[in-house]
């Protein structure tokens, strides 16, 4: 027979037990996290009619903007503010650097891939078929069909979340230098986790924005300007000096646009990329969507 400490020995056992099954049986049917809310500053309830893009409008029907103009009955128009100049041969061979040089490249826009093969076939740099493309999106990785036989190539893209790529990046670190060719603007979260991870890396400016003659534009006829760029700011600035924000919002895209807006002393309203919102036009109809709005 047990004794009566043995018995109470059990009885804690089995307390103990009982109470790790069924913290287990919790966490097993634990709901997965809510997403963070989407940020909007001073948005709440503001009826948008009239959104003006600053970037050159798309060119086919299958943006994202197109199916928002009709879905809420908005107008949106399409003006670039800044035009993309490219560095020349002449500047990059300051960098005294060799394209051959490195064995992967990570790009975060079409402009950056559009320069960096540009820049290719002037110094006669062809670039290796083992070379590594790391993109931010699968439309940047697709876009470079345009240079190189894709489906022979190592391409590798995130889901548009800075996060997701370095996820990607942090797998090939060993034996890798990496090249990231950027414009005026640089992605700090990106050059910081490579600083930061101790990757073999080199970023480099590869284009420049320059911003464009927009006086023919009435920006007070439109109840939310959206940015991409700091030189689309400056542009503001500098074709319209006298320009009060007013009630117009503003939307901007990456750390650097939406710190340039405050810079210049404007209230920004509509941030992006969000965690659970990686383009600006997914941000515009989750806040339209959310406050249940439409234009006309």
């Amino acid at each position: 027979m047990p004794t009566e400490t043995t018995k109470k020995a059990i009885k804690r056992t089995v307390a103990v037990t009982t109470k790790k099954a069924t913290k287990s049986t919790r966490s097993s049917k634990k709901l997965p996290p809510i997403p963070p809310k989407p940020v909007f500053y001073g948005l709440d309830g503001v009826k948008l009619k009239k959104i003006l893009i600053t970037q050159p409008k798309p060119e086919n029907d299958k943006s994202p903007y197109f199916d928002i103009a009709k879905r809420y009955k908005l107008n949106i128009d399409f003006r670039p503010f800044f035009e993309i100049q490219g560095i020349t041969a002449k500047e990059f061979r300051r960098y005294r650097i060799s394209l051959h040089d490195f064995t992967a490249v990570v790009f975060t826009s079409r402009n950056s891939i559009d320069n960096f093969f540009r820049l290719s076939a002037e110094l006669k740099m062809m670039m290796s078929s083992e070379t590594k493309y790391f993109c931010t999106t699968e439309s940047i990785g697709l876009y470079l069909q345009k240079f190189i036989q894709y489906r022979k190539r190592k391409v590798f893209y995130g889901d548009g979340t800075i996060k997701d790529l370095l996820s990607i990046i942090a797998k090939h670190k060993d034996d890798e230098r990496y090249l990231m060719p950027r414009g005026e603007s640089p992605n700090t979260e990106i050059s910081n986790f490579l600083h930061t991870n101790k990757f073999n890396y080199l970023e480099e400016l590869f284009y420049r924005n320059v911003p464009c003659e927009i006086k023919d534009i009435k920006v007070d006829n439109y109840d939310l300007l959206v940015f991409f760029s700091p030189s689309g700011i400056e542009a503001l600035k500098k074709n319209f000096p006298k320009f009060k924000q007013k009630a117009i919002k503003m939307g901007a895209f990456g750390p650097a646009t939406c710190l340039a807006v405050k810079d210049y002393g404007f209230e920004l309203h509509l941030p992006a990329p969000q965690p659970t919102l990686p383009s600006m036009s997914s941000a515009i109809e989750a806040y339209l969507k959310e406050n249940k709005l439409g234009g006309k």
